[in-house]
């Protein structure tokens, strides 16, 4: 996590002698919005910490900060049932690391779910780079990945999926969806037709669930992505994907307070063993720490 260090580091600046009150403050609120908490809650965080009087170390300041950035910070949960099938809708704008992620939850569950079929539907039929890289996966990890050609319906292809997930059996269906925002318009209705073709097949014996995949380094952009995609199907957890590689893991803070979104798993590597659960202390601790 050294990016994150970095920002942990740099509180110790603020502490140089001669400085006035407000100058210290100022720069605090520029560090947090380098951190990519962003510029609303950093305000918000600076009027509190400026009432709350004089801070005089940087462990003051840790503390402080700790307190404020874990409140409404709670983790989320897929809340997925190994004893029925569970169909994850992955979603996420292209380059965020959604084939990886979906790689990474497939080997997860291998782990947690020894005994459970496991099935990746290759939903994003846009990109024919996007269905080659989750049949390497595939292969890589002995899931069996359900496709058609690029350009077919990405509809029937989570179709086919569900159905045969339905009939082998399987616990898990991880299914990969196009992210082209360049055509939004595009993009929403065929998320809606997606999120509708599995509504109607819900009779119950399945879970239902979508997962956001934001890219750690996008910084606040990741906020306009969540908003659109949580308007256009409702999701219910996200996956922060390249969290090692970015000092702007604070998006989650600001994700959390603005739009009510949790964080269920972060990618903490390019292997398919480097993925966690979030723990709302670990994190804020990492993006605080020396």
């Amino acid at each position: 996590m050294a990016l994150h260090k970095r920002l942990g580091a740099r509180l110790k600046e603020l502490f140089r002698p001669g400085r006035d009150s407000e100058e210290f403050y100022e720069d605090l609120e520029d560090l947090l919005i380098e951190a990519d908490i962003g510029a609303t809650l950093t305000m918000e965080i600076g009027d509190v910490l400026r009432k709350r009087g004089r801070l005089d170390t940087r462990e003051d300041l840790v503390a402080a900060l700790r307190e404020i950035l874990l409140e409404g910070l709670a983790p989320a949960s897929l809340d997925l049932d190994p004893t029925m099938l569970n169909i994850v809708l992955v979603l996420g704008v292209n380059g965020v690391g959604k084939t990886t992620s979906i790689a990474k939850l497939a080997r997860l569950h291998q782990r947690e779910w020894p005994d459970a079929g496991i099935t990746i539907a290759a939903g994003d039929t846009f990109r024919a780079a996007a269905i080659e890289q989750l049949e390497t996966h595939g292969e890589r990890l002995g899931v069996r990945v359900v496709k058609q050609s690029s350009g077919s319906d990405a509809g029937a292809v989570i179709y086919d999926a569900i159905a045969s997930a339905r009939a082998r059996g399987d616990r898990l269906l991880l299914a990969d969806t196009a992210g082209r925002m360049h055509n939004r318009a595009d993009l929403v209705r065929e998320l809606e037709k997606i999120h509708q073709i599995v509504l109607k097949q819900d009779d119950g014996s399945f879970r239902y669930r979508k997962l956001l995949v934001i890219d750690a380094t996008t910084g606040q952009n990741a906020l306009q992505q969540a908003e659109m995609f949580h308007q256009t199907v409702g999701v219910d957890a996200v996956m922060l994907a390249k969290y090692d590689s970015s000092a702007r893991g604070g998006i989650l803070v600001s994700m959390s307070r603005r739009i009510g979104l949790g964080c269920a798993y972060l990618g903490t590597g390019e292997s398919y063993d480097e993925i966690r659960r979030f723990e709302p202390e670990r994190y804020v601790d990492e993006i605080l720490a020396p």
